[in-house]
């Protein structure tokens, strides 16, 4: 068991707050009925021995209801803290208040799409390449996004990269051999989901989810794309040759059986062999086929 699954993680709670506009009400009252009645003459009434400690602290609350304001926005949260304890998580989006000396700390929670940076890697087979992605991640709890990662942005980048290579270098880069295998350019489907296992279960530590992983980059390195292309392109005309031979055997063989059935000629083993050689290269060659017409026979 790694280092981060040993902490103790945090875990999202429920925080509770005032109604912002209900206090919006109160502070309004205070604006409103508190010079009225200083005005009214009723303050002066009352005397300066208490007349000045009521506007005093009129004062001290209009400032403590004033500052205790906070807005949270649709796909918004504000992890609490009071004195360093977490206090909760307020995901309601509004007004809202809450007493000044609580700690407020807005987290997006809306999804969040990064593109990595290209980063060379080596693929199972050892060959150099060139890889990136595409993430959509977002915060699914607060609590451990805030308070057990320094800074979650910062490490959601860093374990991009880090997974990225972990899956990149899992798989070759393309299939040189007749097995079926996983490939990176050719089983896109398998490796993106072992890409958003991989990032999931990497993040988890951070209250991370990712939704949607992607290669968007994939090329070999610059140093062996040449070599590379011209195997590939070699595996094209190999492939194109025993097409073209499969082709030609099996157009061989229905002419003799047809020529057999038909009675047109009889062809002893040497004339057999003598006709399939010649129709095999006529039907392989890569150039037009020249006639030459024989006026002798084979055994002269």
């Amino acid at each position: 068991m790694s280092t981060t699954e040993r902490a103790a993680a945090s875990k999202e709670s429920i925080g509770s707050a005032t109604n912002g506009y209900t206090m919006l009400l109160a502070l309004l009252a205070i604006v409103v009925f508190v010079p009225a009645y200083f005005v009214a003459g009723m303050g002066a009434a009352l005397g300066p021995v208490v007349g000045v400690p009521l506007l005093v602290i009129s004062a001290l609350v209009f400032v403590v209801i004033a500052i205790g304001f906070f807005m949270i926005q649709p796909n918004q949260a504000v992890v609490l803290t009071l004195f360093g304890e977490y206090r909760g998580t307020i995901r309601k989006d509004g007004l809202h208040w809450i007493w000044p000396w609580f700690g407020k700390e807005k987290v997006s929670v809306r999804a969040h799409n990064m593109h990595s940076e290209k980063v060379k890697i080596n693929d199972l087979r050892g060959n150099p390449i060139e890889i990136a992605c595409n993430v959509v991640w977002r915060v699914a709890d607060t609590a451990q996004a805030v308070f057990d990662v320094d800074d979650y942005k910062e490490f959601v980048n860093i374990q991009i990269e880090a997974g990225l290579r972990t899956v990149g270098s899992r798989h070759p880069y393309d299939d040189m051999s007749d097995e079926d295998e996983t490939t990176l350019r050719g089983s896109a489907d398998v490796v993106n989901q072992e890409l958003i296992v991989e990032l999931n279960d990497r993040l988890r530590v951070a209250g991370i989810t990712v939704d949607e992983a992607g290669l968007t980059h994939l090329a070999y390195a610059a140093e062996i794309a040449g070599a590379m292309l011209r195997r590939q392109q070699a595996d094209a005309v190999i492939a194109a040759r025993q097409k073209v031979v499969l082709g030609a055997v099996g157009m061989v063989e229905d002419a003799l059986q047809k020529l057999s059935a038909d009675g047109i000629v009889e062809l002893d083993d040497e004339r057999r062999a003598a006709m399939v050689s010649n129709l095999m290269v006529v039907l392989c060659g890569d150039r037009e086929a020249q006639p030459v017409v024989n006026t002798g026979t084979l055994y002269q």
